[in-house]
């Protein structure tokens, strides 16, 4: 009985022990590349498309219709403001302006004949020597007579200024480009456009600025921010530098609603007339705030539900923290809060990670490229 109670006890507990089975070893440490945080001045470039335009523009068109006659000028150079550029036929209106002279000199010989008139009868009226009804006729006659002569004058100065508009003359000093008319060509006043004159040096460019930057551009053009020389930097077509830094000209008065953004025109040098109008060209709107900020790279970043996580090593752990993201340029992102200098994140390795991990941690790396004059934003 007893060898039975023995081997009784031995099947329970063999039981039990296969009840209860021993927990499974723990996952091995995962190999992550880490960085260590650390502060810097964050300069980097935000990149909008823009536009070069003209600071000042002018469409040449005719006033008075006619023939052109005569072209005086090289098409796409600079012509100087008054400097003549076409003529139109003139024979007409040098006729309408001879005659309307001739018109003012007979007025104004009726006049002087009605003042004789006027100033005698005036003299025999007051010798009682003529009837005052003709001395009032003849007053009356040097009054239509002195309005003859206003109406010839103001006649005059009517052909004439259409005499003048025959010949067009440069509004402005600038670039004058291709006629679009060429000698001989009927022109209308008011719709022929005979041509374009752009001033060419300071020359402007157009960009639509994200609305966020309003209180930034605003403090430097009311200058309570220091604008350095490379705040606005332009990138040309061919990917070359402009060497010329600019400044703010013009902010629009509103908002575009539609795309939140504002427009915004800034003024460079134009020496050399690199430039053209109509350009290409990416604007580099430099952020410097000569401030300490932290960066890091943004790979270390998990985007969970539109917000930001990283992973602070603890010794041979992990836990994930919330961080609050500023600019983003090329691979690097500003960190406004939760994370401070010195502490240690996972740079590679992530996606294998939750809070409490066990990491296989090697050195910190705090030698990246940060804030490089290469860094830009594409908007």
């Amino acid at each position: 009985m007893k060898y039975k109670y023995v081997v009784l006890s031995m099947l329970m507990g063999g039981f039990i022990s296969c009840s209860h089975p021993a927990p499974p070893p723990p996952p091995p440490p995962v190999a992550v590349n880490v960085y260590r945080v650390k502060e810097g001045s964050a300069q980097y470039y935000i990149s909008y498309p823009a536009t070069v335009t003209a600071v000042n523009q002018v469409e040449i068109r005719p006033q008075v219709a006619g023939y052109i006659t005569g072209i005086f000028f090289t098409e796409g150079q600079h012509v100087d403001k008054g400097q003549k550029l076409y003529q139109i036929d003139q024979q007409q209106y040098k006729s309408a302006y001879d005659q309307s002279l001739a018109q003012l000199h007979v007025s104004e010989a009726n006049l002087s004949k009605a003042q004789q008139d006027a100033d005698r009868y005036q003299e025999l009226g007051r010798q009682d020597a003529i009837a005052q009804q003709t001395v009032q006729h003849a007053l009356s006659d040097l009054e239509s007579a002195k309005k003859q002569v206003e109406a010839a004058k103001a006649n005059v100065g009517a052909v004439e200024v259409n005499f003048h508009y025959s010949t067009i003359t440069a509004p402005l000093s600038g670039l004058i480009g291709i006629s679009a008319v060429k000698q001989g060509t009927s022109v209308s006043p008011g719709t022929t456009l005979l041509n374009t004159i752009s001033s060419e040096n300071p020359i402007a460019v157009d960009v639509a600025m994200d609305e966020t930057l309003i209180p930034f551009l605003e403090k430097i053009k009311n200058g309570k921010i220091q604008k350095s020389d490379s705040t606005f930097t332009l990138i040309l077509a061919d990917q070359t530098r402009y060497p010329f830094p600019g400044k703010i000209l013009i902010i629009d008065r509103a908002v575009d609603p539609q795309t939140a953004t504002i427009k915004v025109r800034l003024e460079f040098p134009n020496t050399g007339n690199l430039l053209k109008v109509g350009m290409s060209c990416n604007l580099q709107v430099s952020n410097n705030s000569n401030t300490e900020t932290i960066l890091i790279p943004y790979r270390a970043t998990v985007e969970q539900m539109a917000e930001y996580f990283v992973f602070v090593v603890n010794a041979d752990t992990v836990s994930q923290r919330k961080v609050l993201l500023g600019q983003r340029f090329r691979d690097m992102a500003v960190v406004k809060s939760g994370l401070g200098e010195n502490e240690v994140i996972v740079l590679d390795g992530v996606q294998k990670l939750k809070n409490g991990s066990r990491v296989n941690v090697p050195p910190a790396t705090d030698s990246l490229n940060v804030g490089t004059k290469d860094s830009s934003i594409k908007k």
